[in-house]
């Protein structure tokens, strides 16, 4: 007979979980056959899971995580709590460590048997950027509220839908010159799928690991000029690319309406890779997917001819 996961019928609140990684989330829990709530600001951008959904198992509440009325009456009746908030935007001490205690505190008030915290390798509180003070300080809010809570440190995240390729993959398609910023940082990007099933694998057996931090990193070590070419490559584009020098970088960074902002220039420059301070992957059982088992696929709807961008390119030669 077929093996009922711990998680079945359980009510799991992921906030954030209308954005790229919720969603994936959302979608391995309800495989599960958790009863999952979405808790975000905008939670009708989840609402393509509802054909993933049986009656009843899926619900959607709008949540102001500054708010902590709004926080408590989200988690009311949950039986684990995921905390996914992450942005670049508006105040980040506030809304990525404040607001983590916060939803931390209100979870164990309601009782969550389980407290899931996404992080991000290179947290720190005296870390270069504002965005690893602040996830940081969430680290250390979310251990004192639940101090059983997991915490999980993900590398830069990608996925057929979201993530690192998509950022740089619409640029690298329309532009035939890039520049490339840090163009030496060292990145272990981590599939989206994966860095799921630890969330999941968090939350079905807490006693395995209440209390513990991990780092969850891709098994292999690109830089930042390194995934641009492959990104290119796999797109079947000729591209130039143009090394950027660490000045001209921050300097680009700094000037108002910029895709880029100073923050995530200093982030990107440190790069994103384990440690081995924390354990990885292989607590959950997990075998993280390399980038190349999938590159190729993600990109085939970037290439110039689409799916039939190999017969062309034999008749015509490499793309533009």
């Amino acid at each position: 007979m077929p093996t009922t996961s711990p998680l079945a019928d359980k009510v799991v609140t992921i906030f954030g979980g209308s954005g790229f990684v919720g969603r994936h989330v959302a979608e391995d829990l309800l495989q599960q056959n958790a009863r999952v709530r979405i808790a975000a600001r905008t939670p009708e951008d989840a609402f393509s899971l509802k054909p993933l959904a049986k009656l009843g198992q899926l619900q959607f509440a709008r949540c102001n995580i500054l708010d902590e009325h709004s926080v408590r009456a989200c988690v009311e009746g949950s039986h684990a709590v995921v905390n996914l908030v992450g942005t670049f935007e508006g105040d980040l001490m506030k809304l990525m460590g404040e607001a983590a205690g916060t939803l931390a505190g209100a979870a164990k008030d309601a009782g969550a048997k389980s407290f899931v915290q996404i992080s991000a390798i290179g947290a720190d509180i005296d870390g270069p950027s504002e965005y690893a003070r602040a996830k940081a300080l969430g680290e250390e809010l979310v251990r004192d509220a639940f101090p059983e809570a997991t915490i999980l440190r993900p590398s830069i995240i990608f996925g057929p839908d979201g993530g690192i390729l998509t950022m740089f993959a619409d640029l690298i398609s329309t532009f035939p010159v890039l520049p490339v910023f840090a163009p030496d940082s060292p990145l272990q990007v981590v599939h989206v799928d994966d860095v799921a099933a630890a969330v999941a694998a968090s939350l079905a057996d807490p006693s395995a690991h209440a209390g513990e931090t991990y780092e969850l990193a891709g098994p292999d070590r690109w830089t930042m000029m390194e995934l641009n070419q492959r990104i290119a490559e796999a797109q079947r584009r000729k591209r130039t690319f143009l090394p950027m020098p660490d000045g001209a970088s921050a300097a680009f960074a700094a000037l108002p309406g910029t895709p880029m902002s100073s923050d995530q220039w200093r982030m990107l420059k440190a790069g994103s890779v384990a440690d081995g301070a924390y354990p990885g992957f292989a607590a959950f059982g997990i075998q993280p997917r390399p980038l190349e088992l999938v590159i190729d696929r993600y990109m085939v709807h970037h290439r110039k001819h689409g799916r039939f961008a190999d017969k062309m390119d034999t008749v015509q030669g490499r793309e533009n």
